[in-house]
């Protein structure tokens, strides 16, 4: 496959993030494995921030002792917690020269053989997301255009982690609002059935509803499910169906 076709294959991997098992750690792996294959360097690893902002390393197993040393020093200083930082590029640098802010992780670095050292952000607009570190062994410096196709890589990269988030928010959503369609269902059905069975309006069975519940410390949808079944406010209501009931039962 040529090069030409290589970027292109990856362009389209990092937009495939709609499937119902996507794993970050698989994506951001293959992000990794990519830049490997396409860029002129050595390695490559994708650090991510928590929400306090701090990187981390989602791919750490199964790393060789010397590169997980270097990681474990990339998430506190060097180039990738600067790209983080300031959702702006660092261009791979000579390890020989790197900044004294960068003392603990060029040794590192040193160390396990490479002598130039980058990142890139994982930016969209505003957010970033982490860092995509570029690692790079001899002494012939990066070539131009590499950084600019790292930066490419990271920018969809982004693009499809904040789209898989979106998806599980909205699938989180979804289903909060499957659920308390339901119970408002239910909660409808039990009104007319106190409501016939009583001689009552329906104003007056929700109002008993919510009473009983709150009595008997279950939920609304849990009661009205017990009066559709016995078709009558049940004397005891049980916890089938209400987590905090069984809870509180054990404790």
């Amino acid at each position: 496959m040529s090069r030409e076709a290589k970027i292109t294959h990856t362009f389209v991997e990092l937009a495939d993030t709609m499937a119902d098992d996507f794993d970050v750690i698989r994506f951001v792996e293959q992000l990794a494995f990519r830049c490997c294959d396409i860029l002129d360097i050595a390695d490559a690893a994708v650090l991510l921030a928590s929400p306090e902002s701090h990187l981390y390393n989602p791919a750490a197993r199964g790393t060789d002792p010397a590169r997980a040393a270097v990681l474990d020093m990339a998430i506190r200083e060097g180039p990738a917690v600067d790209a983080h930082r300031t959702a702006t590029a660092v261009t791979p640098r000579y390890l020989g020269g790197a900044p004294a802010a960068w003392r603990d992780f060029t040794f590192q670095a040193r160390a396990a053989g490479y002598t130039y050292a980058g990142a890139v952000p994982l930016r969209l607009r505003q957010e970033t997301l982490g860092s995509l570190l570029l690692l790079r062994t001899g002494h012939a410096p990066l070539p131009v255009a590499d950084p600019s196709l790292a930066q490419a890589f990271a920018d969809a990269a982004a693009i499809g982690l904040l789209h898989a988030r979106v998806l599980r928010q909205a699938d989180t959503l979804n289903e909060q609002l499957r659920t308390a369609l339901h119970s408002r269902i239910l909660i409808e059905q039990a009104k007319g059935f106190l409501a016939a069975r009583r001689g009552i309006s329906p104003a007056e069975a929700f109002e008993t509803l919510r009473r009983h519940a709150r009595h008997h410390r279950v939920r609304l949808a849990t009661v009205a499910q017990e009066v559709i079944a016995v078709r009558d406010l049940p004397h005891a209501p049980s916890a089938v169906g209400d987590p905090s009931r069984t809870r509180r039962a054990r404790e």
